[in-house]
């Protein structure tokens, strides 16, 4: 139901009035609200891509108590439809604060690669994220959120009859995925691509069976979280917990780009931008200095790189 008092006011021009001052609402207002909070974003951050721009915007929506109330966690899809993400926080895109860190990562993947003839998928990319992860083991059971949001524009299929039927709509799609508590690398890496199945499963097209399965609350989930060219979860555990999590892939999923690789897109390289933050509603634990102190730490560290 409409209510005349959450309107905003803003000058207006009209041919059925002399008044100089009107409202305006629904997405018309959002829109422009919208467009203030990026541009102050991008003049602020004049590095970031249009990609990170949304994903912090993204990112720093939350849902009102009425939000869920009216949508609750078993109609969060239909909260999704009808609020996204919920509402946007200025601030909190704008700068962390010590109990609330967030962390932006720019790259760039190449989703596909011609082999001969035939358009397969090409890389995957592995992130270390900068977690001090010995504090956090000796945090324990103290209550942690972490939340990640992956941004990037996708090519739409171009729009000829039926194809949009026959083939994807976009050019290309990317997944984020978070190392499971009590998964090592092997199996992480093992879960998301056949690659490095063993022979024996390779060859039936059948994967491992000892996969660990992903026991922390997630807020949307897997199946939800995954519609549109942004992806945006979190998940409420124990610092512990968050101590595991320290490894994040982003891959491909199918699209148009190789589903029609003779239009010569099979090759292309794509952006995309990639936001977690870490947060407790205990202020006196410093998540912000500790990951700083991480990231220094990392920076320094020599790395030996041996070429065959």
């Amino acid at each position: 139901m409409k209510s005349d008092d959450l309107e905003l006011l803003t000058v207006q021009l009209s041919d059925d009035s002399d008044a100089l001052l009107g409202t305006t609402s629904d997405t018309s207002a959002a829109t422009a609200g919208a467009a203030r909070m990026a541009a102050i974003l991008q003049s602020e951050y004049p590095g970031f891509w249009p990609e990170t721009i949304r994903a912090l915007m993204i990112h720093s929506a939350e849902w009102t108590p009425q939000m869920i109330r009216e949508f609750p966690q078993n109609r969060r899809k239909e909260r999704l439809r009808v609020y996204g993400m919920g509402v946007p926080n200025l601030d909190r895109a704008r700068r962390s604060v010590e109990n609330f860190a967030t962390m932006v990562i720019q790259d760039q993947i190449q989703p596909y690669y011609l082999d001969g003839k035939d358009a397969k998928t090409n890389e995957m990319h592995l992130h270390e994220l900068p977690l001090p992860v010995r504090v956090l083991q000796d945090m324990g059971s103290i209550p942690i959120q972490m939340r990640v949001t992956l941004s990037y524009f996708i090519e739409p299929n171009p729009p000829r009859r039926g194809y949009v039927a026959q083939f994807r709509y976009p050019s290309h799609g990317l997944r984020f995925s978070l190392i499971r508590p009590g998964e090592n690398t092997d199996r992480f890496l093992t879960r998301l691509t056949s690659s490095v199945w063993p022979e024996e499963n390779q060859s039936n097209r059948k994967p491992p069976e000892n996969t660990v399965k992903d026991d922390r609350n997630w807020v949307l989930g897997e199946k939800t979280a995954v519609r549109g060219s942004i992806h945006s979860d979190a998940w409420n555990g124990t610092a512990a917990e968050l101590a595991q999590s320290s490894r994040l892939a982003i891959y491909p999923v199918t699209g148009w780009w190789r589903e029609r690789s003779r239009l010569g897109f099979v090759n292309k390289k794509a952006r995309y931008s990639l936001v977690i933050s870490i947060s407790t509603a205990d202020e006196s634990i410093k998540l912000y200095s500790l990951v700083s102190s991480q990231i220094q730490a990392m920076a320094t560290t020599p790395i030996s790189v041996v070429v065959e």
